[in-house]
Formats: structure tokens, sequence, C-alpha cells
């Protein structure tokens, strides 16, 4: 249940949405599932074998490969700059929530000052406005060419965000109520992980099926909606052209990350509390394809609603209904229950409470991945105040995204300090892990722990499908990486210059730790030193002792059962050899 609530969370109902949006719709979902076979269920089954078998911590597992320490402190720090931003997100919804409860929703209808607005609440409405405009076939009035706006798309850039354009001058104070919704964020965050897995574990029971009950309770809705059958046809209907777009296979990967929480920690933490000998092929399983199910649930929800909101609006492409981003769950979503015939604050507050939910389910996990590799540091640290204190960070790093111009910077740390950094770091996890603490190894390992041999489809992808689909991916990203832009402006100079800071402090924890690493560690010449740090130290295996000595055992007798095999094998070559030879000799 842990692991369903940091997997299904935010990333299913508005990163998986507007990704797809992006990356032509229907065509997205063909390289996300051949990714997701090759590249995610191995990669998330792997994290929770590892840590499961070690019972340890994403830095502690290192002991498979000294040397490659550093993936871990890079990846909590991308985890760090994951967690900043996403606790903003969980501060959107719950200033949502709280708007939620007043007589009318105040998304749902156009303000004076809002020119070319059209109301969400009615879709006469907007028929109406259309109707008494010249040329409204068009969607653009015609009088001044400005494109029409849903309320509530206008509602979330004026009035909750105060979305600025321009960050050159700076990105400006944080926002008095999102900061208070902030804070609160941070309070149940730490509530819930305040007594580490015995708090986190019972919450997971309702973070995690909680969820589903208003998700598909708003799909029956959203269904239903005039011109909801087009916008969901768009979502799945292929465009085969796009499959030939590195770029779209590059998002799929990226997507497939951050849904799974793989790369980041949540995992191998969440599996190094299993017992030794615990069912993780099931658990992987289930977790991954139920993550893939609500991605497309989520998808086809809120495809309906887009459809909708372009019949409104008179746009007969679906595409140019709203811009894409975090906005998208905060415009689409709130567009569709503001036409909800009977209460629809009632859809509203439990919507966003469902969404609040998600979050901290994710959230729940990335926060305990930090405050278990601190205590694993210091154990004499008190876990409860380790937690505290980290929250308190979190909020005050948080602050940033509540500003006029936070949009900008959750853009920003998302694509240069979450992105790419835990792409690279995921490539160098797979290659310590597989191909040089070895596969065979590995697959001896799962063998001991699970007593079940590994499949092939397992061994081809570990050894050769995902590394090099990964290193291939991340090498054309690299080759074609664009500046980034936020409304379709670029960012400033400086902007640019800080996110790749940010990218280069991540990935330079691999080298940087490996370093030390051999440094503290020194055993004669470098070269021995490295070689050295490339083999797993005294403290890789089961954590217990009795199970780690029968492992050792257990290894010898394979080690000694295939040398074995290899010696009879030879005999039985060169007796072939001899027989050939001598028969050649006879005739």
């Amino acid at each position: 249940m842990s692991c369903i609530s940091v997997s299904v969370g935010l990333g299913n109902v508005w990163r998986f949405p507007f990704t797809a949006y992006e990356n032509g719709g229907g065509a997205f979902l063909i390289p996300y599932i051949i990714v997701l076979f090759l590249i995610g269920k191995p990669m998330y089954y792997l994290e929770m074998i590892i840590g499961q078998f070690t019972s340890q911590g994403t830095v502690k597992i290192w002991s498979i490969c000294p040397a490659f320490l550093g993936v871990g402190y890079g990846q909590a720090f991308a985890t760090i700059c994951i967690i900043t931003y996403y606790s903003s997100l969980l501060a959107l919804t719950l200033y949502y929530l709280f708007v939620s409860f007043q007589a009318e929703l105040p998304w749902s209808y156009c303000r004076p000052e809002w020119i070319n607005c059209v109301n969400s609440r009615n879709e006469d409405a907007a028929k109406s406005l259309l109707s008494n405009a010249t040329t409204l076939l068009s969607p653009y009035a015609s009088a001044n060419n400005t494109k029409l706006q849903s309320s509530s798309e206008l509602y979330f850039l004026n009035v909750v965000i105060k979305e600025k354009l321009d960050i050159s001058d700076g990105i400006g104070y944080p926002d008095w109520k999102l900061t208070i919704a902030l804070f609160v964020s941070w309070v149940v965050i730490f509530l819930v992980i305040m007594r580490g897995v015995k708090s986190s574990g019972k919450a997971a029971y309702f973070l995690a099926l909680f969820p589903y009950v208003v998700l598909f309770a708003l799909l029956g809705r959203a269904v239903t909606l005039e011109g909801a059958v087009d916008g969901i046809l768009f979502f799945l209907k292929p465009q085969w052209g796009e499959l030939l777009n590195p770029t779209v296979w590059k998002e799929a990967v990226v997507q497939c990350f951050f849904s799974l929480a793989v790369g980041c920690g949540p995992i191998i933490m969440f599996a190094s509390y299993n017992r030794f000998s615990h069912s993780i092929y099931r658990d992987a399983m289930i977790v991954t394809t139920l993550d893939t199910l609500t991605s497309l649930l989520g998808g086809i929800t809120i495809f309906a609603i887009l459809g909708n909101l372009a019949h409104n609006l008179q746009i007969d492409n679906i595409r140019e209904v709203v811009r894409s981003g975090t906005g998208l769950a905060f415009i689409s979503y709130p567009d569709a229950i503001s036409k909800f015939q009977a209460v629809p604050q009632l859809f509203s507050v439990l919507f966003f409470f469902m969404l609040f939910v998600l979050g901290i389910g994710s959230i729940v996990a990335l926060q305990s991945t930090i405050v278990t590799i601190i205590c694993d540091q210091f154990r004499s640290w008190k876990y409860w105040k380790v937690a505290l204190v980290t929250s308190i960070c979190g909020f005050l790093m948080g602050l940033v995204y509540v500003t006029p111009g936070g949009q900008w910077i959750l853009t920003l740390v998302d694509f240069y300090g979450g992105t790419y950094v835990v792409f690279i770091l995921a490539i160098f996890e797979l290659a310590g892990i597989v191909w040089i603490y070895g596969l065979q190894n590995f697959c001896d390992d799962i063998e001991f722990m699970c007593n079940k041999r590994v499949s092939m489809y397992w061994r081809l992808c570990w050894a050769f499908f995902t590394p090099v689909m990964m290193i291939v991916i991340f090498i054309y990203s690299m080759v074609t990486i664009q500046p980034i832009r936020y409304s379709d402006i670029y960012f400033p100079l400086a902007g640019d210059v800080a996110g790749w800071l940010l990218f280069a402090v991540g990935a330079a924890q691999f080298p940087l730790w490996g370093w030390w690493y051999m440094s503290t560690h020194r055993s004669g010449s470098f070269a021995k030193s490295f070689m050295s740090a490339m083999r797993p130290s005294d403290k890789w295996g089961p954590a217990n002792p009795l199970t780690k000595r029968d492992w050792l055992l257990f290894k010898d007798e394979l080690l000694a059962k295939r040398a074995t095999q290899a010696k009879s094998h030879k005999l039985s070559f060169f007796w072939q050899k001899l027989c050939n030879l001598c028969g050649s000799s006879s005739n």
C-alpha cells in the first residue's frame, strides 16, 4: 500500500495527462507502454529487490559497489529538489479545497475586468457569448483578435498564483494565502512521518485507496459532458508519425520515472522494511500495472474534460484549449467540476481532497527517504526530530514556489534538478549493480532470497535493453536540449545558468563521493584502491547475520558447482577433440 501511495500520485492525474497532451495525445501511449516494459518495470523490480535484500536505504545499499556511493547522495539531492516543488502543488490543492466551501465556486464565473472570458459554470453562457460576437465560428474575437479563455483558467492565473510573465525583475514575494496552505501541508506531512513507518504505513491504506473513489466519480461525470468523446478520441487515437520522434520517447522515460518514483529512493526505502523472503515479484507487478492503469484513467478523464472545454469555446483543435503545465490540473478539472448540476461544491471538496491525499502519499515517501538517509548516518539522532527539522527546511524552501514567479522556478527545478539528475544517476545505478557487481551475481542473490530463478526477460532487460535505451535517450536529450520556456517565454540567461548549476551539483555527487571513498579507504596504489572500491565491501549482503551466513554458503556452493561444471565441460571438449583426432588417424 505504501508503494501504491507513492507511485499512484499527482504524476498520474497531473503530469501524465499534460505530458501526453504535449506529445501527440494517443501517440504517447505506445512509447510509454513500451518504455514501461523495457525500463519502468525492470528498474522498479530491481530497486525493490536491492532494498529488500539488504534492508538498507538508498545510500547504504552501495556497499555493493562503494565507488558508486555518490549515486545514493545524488538521488537524495534530486529527491530534495522534487520535494520542494511538490509541496507547493499541495499548497495549491489546499487553496482550492478551502475556497470550494463558498456558496458559488469562485472559478466558475467571469470577473468584470476579464476580457474575452467564458464562464465555466454554464455552457449556455459560452454559447451566448459566441453568438453575440461577429464571425464567431473562429476561436478568436474579431475586435481585438484575443483568444477566449475560460473563467477557471483566468482564476488560476490572475487570482491564485498571480502569474508573472517576466521574472527579469525578480519573482516577487510569497502570497500569504498560499503560504498558509504550504505551512498546513508540511504540518500534515510531519504528522504522517513523525513515527516512521509505524505511522506512514497505517496511513498508506487510506492514502492509496481513497483517491480511486473520487477519480471514478469524476470520470463518470466527465464522459457525459458534451464534446467529451472528441477529447477521449484525441487521447487514444495514435499518431503514428510521432513514434519516429525521439523526443516523445524521452518524455515517455521521464514520465515513467516520475510516476513510478524510481531513481529517487522511496522504493528502495520501503522495500527495506519487508521480510527477507517476501514475494517481491508480486508486489512489483501489482504496483507498476496499477500505476499504468491509473495514468490511463486520469488521461481519459482529463481529455474528456478538454474535449468539453474545446466544445464550449468553439475550438476544433483540442491542443489550443489550455496551456500545459501544472495549471492543467487546476484549470481543466475545476472547469469540469463547475458544470456539475447538483452541489458542485461537494464534488469540488472531494476532488481536491483526493488530489491532496495523492500528493501526501507521494511526498511522505520522498520525505521519509531523506529522513532515513540522515538517521542511517547519525544513528543517535531521534527520528521525529530529524523529521521536524527537515519539514521546517522543506517549508522554507517551498516559499519560493508560492510567489508570482513560482511557476517559473518550478519549471526550472523540475527540468534541471529533478528530471536530468534522476535520469543520469539511474543509468549509473543500473551500471553499478548489473555491469560491475555482475548480472549473474545479482541473479544468484535473487534466487537465494526468493527461491526462484530469474527469467530471461529480466536478464535481457537488466543487461542490455534497459541501460542501452536509457543511455541512448539521455545522449539524445543532451545533444538536442533547448533552452527551457515557461508559457512559451524563454527563461532569462541567469535562469539557464542557475539550472545548469543545479544539474552540475546533482550529477557531481557521483564522482565526488567515489573519490572520497577511495581517499579514505586507500589500499596501496590508486589502481588498487580503485579496483577495491569497485568490489563489494564486507557490509554487503543481508542485514541479518544468520541469513548472511547462509547466503555466503549458498554463493560458495554455486561457485564450486559452476567450477565443476566448467571443468567437466573442458574435459568433455578435449575428449571429443582426442576422439576426432584418433578417428582421423586411423582412417
